[in-house]
């Protein structure tokens, strides 16, 4: 089995030395200054760095050291680099942590604490492996697995829509804007048997009402003003496959009645046509709206609200879902650090208990666009409050706040579960009711590492709240 691979940016040869002896069951590699260090990161790929500051052509100095850092974390932003540090400049690898590495061990080194760190460093290196191994994994396993959450109502929700999935009954899914309606909805869709044939969104309250039956149902040549070719509509397109209509409370009187026909018998006609289509289309349809205060007003049929929700799935806002704010940020930065080529690290602890206190009026859609600006804009290495645009929390508040208690508790569950499993991670995730990837992203929200049975809360860095 090979050895893991440990770099050491050092350039007295005496230190270097005895860091090979000090780390025999590792593969030592030495590099004496930064273009060296750059390459060996390259090409080995080394998951943990012992670096000092103070490299050649600048000794005495940090430049060479702090620029050698950027590079290798531009180059490979999952390396973890341990700065080494005499007492005299614990000011700058303070910095340097704060600038992306890992975490520093003061000088003349102790042998075990140099340890402790670095065997710390290597586990968490292979964890967040293995996540982006998993999350790779993750679209061509489920669709439903797109779901990230650890709430045990929102899980519940999901087995649901696995089970609804292989029928043909109309969903009408309940929910406030942005809380993930379209996703269950497409995820209805791919379970189901008519996963390779179309999925059709139309939004209700997003067209004109002149406009949405010409939309639905398509037209003919000549049908009106304008209508110069045949059109074929949305539920004549969604054949074989599912239509999904948004924002159902919005729906027209006059067009309730039509949809309703078309449910009684899955036949249209086209706006000016006289062709009777046969078509066969499973409806899901969601609303933000109380369509049963829409009922007893009369802005909306009764008969029709029936045929549509044969089964109703009730989706909780972001607010009502524990710790799922900061599991969904965590993702969603792994994300955007991809797709902009950002290499930000995570979340500072006033960040985390912001994400946690905060009401998500928009829910999960303005939690994303909150941490898609945070990443293109943040200037440190992890994100902080002011990156979201949002109030930090005191910490005299903190711990009152019921959110942040309900994730004291879920990191407390997680140890128990982990105890219990004796650090075993898919009997953890079975205990919890939980898939692996969910429970390693719980992992690193909380800084939880497994070791030998026993978890353990890490406090060394504010950053391990990164999936990615």
């Amino acid at each position: 089995m090979a050895k893991p691979k440990l770099l050491i940016v050092e350039d007295d040869v005496g230190l270097c030395s005895q860091y090979r002896w000090a780390f025999p069951a590792h593969e030592v590699l030495i590099a004496q200054n930064r273009p060296q260090a750059l390459v060996a990161a390259q090409k080995d790929h080394p998951p943990v760095v012992i670096m000092d500051l103070g490299l050649p052509p600048d000794p005495d100095g940090v430049s060479e050291g702090f620029a050698a850092l950027g590079e290798i974390l531009t180059a490979a932003p999952q390396t973890k680099v341990i700065i080494a540090t005499g007492n005299s400049e614990r000011r700058n690898a303070l910095k340097a942590v704060a600038s992306g590495a890992y975490d520093f061990c003061e000088k003349p080194v102790d042998v075990d604490v140099l340890h402790t760190i670095v065997d710390r460093a290597f586990r968490l290196a292979a964890i967040e492996e293995e996540n982006r191994r998993l999350a790779a994994e993750v679209p061509t396993r489920s669709p439903i697995e797109r779901i990230i959450t650890a709430n045990e109502a929102m899980l519940k929700i999901c087995r649901d829509v696995e089970k609804l999935a292989a029928t043909n009954v109309p969903v009408l899914l309940l929910g406030e804007s942005g809380t993930g309606k379209e996703a269950l909805a497409q995820a209805l869709h791919l379970l189901g048997p008519r996963a390779k044939q179309p999925f059709v969104a139309i939004n209700c309250g997003a067209i004109p009402e002149n406009l949405l039956e010409s939309e639905l149902f398509g037209y003919e040549r000549g049908a009106f003003t304008g209508a110069f070719k045949q059109t074929i509509g949305k539920i004549e397109s969604a054949n074989k496959g599912t239509l999904f209509l948004d924002e159902i409370g919005d729906l027209p009187g006059p067009l309730q009645v039509k949809l309703l026909r078309f449910l009684q018998d899955q036949i249209v006609e086209r706006i000016g046509g006289r062709t009777r289509i046969q078509v066969d289309v499973r409806i899901v349809s969601a609303t933000n709206q109380s369509v049963e205060d829409k009922v007893r007003d009369g802005q909306f049929r009764g008969d029709l609200l029936y045929r549509m929700n044969a089964v109703t799935v009730r989706i909780p806002p972001l607010r009502e879902r524990g710790g799922d704010a900061v599991l969904l940020a965590s993702w969603f930065l792994g994300r955007f650090n991809r797709a902009y080529s950002r290499t930000l690290r995570g979340f500072t602890p006033a960040a985390i208990a912001a994400l946690g206190s905060h009401s998500w009026p928009g829910n999960v859609r303005e939690l994303e666009n909150r941490v898609k600006r945070a990443v293109v804009m943040a200037e440190a290495r992890q994100i902080g409050p002011e990156d979201l645009e949002l109030t930090e929390v005191k910490d005299d508040v903190v711990d009152l706040d019921l959110r942040a208690a309900r994730l004291r508790a879920e990191r407390d569950v997680l140890q128990l579960a982990l105890a219990h499993s004796n650090g075993t991670l898919s009997v953890a995730a079975k205990l919890l009711g939980i898939s692996r990837p969910t429970l390693y992203g719980l992992m690193e929200v909380h800084g939880i590492e497994a070791e030998a049975g026993k978890p353990v809360i890490s406090t060394a860095r504010g950053d391990r709240t990164d999936l990615d």
